[in-house]
């Protein structure tokens, strides 16, 4: 990816949290999703990945 990709996506990272449309909440779910796909075996062996 290029420097001016990367600045882009910053920009609009940026802009999406301003207008709320990136929360706390929905970094907490995207962030609990991430493990539940990453560590899966777990998830299988009733380990407990909710956040807080």
């Amino acid at each position: 990816m290029s420097l001016i990709g990367l600045i882009y996506i910053l920009v609009g990272l940026y802009v999406a949290w301003i207008h709320h449309y990136i929360t706390p909440a929905l970094l907490k779910d995207v962030a609990e999703a991430l493990l539940a796909v990453f560590l899966w075996f777990l998830v299988l062996l009733g380990v407990d990945l909710h956040l807080g």
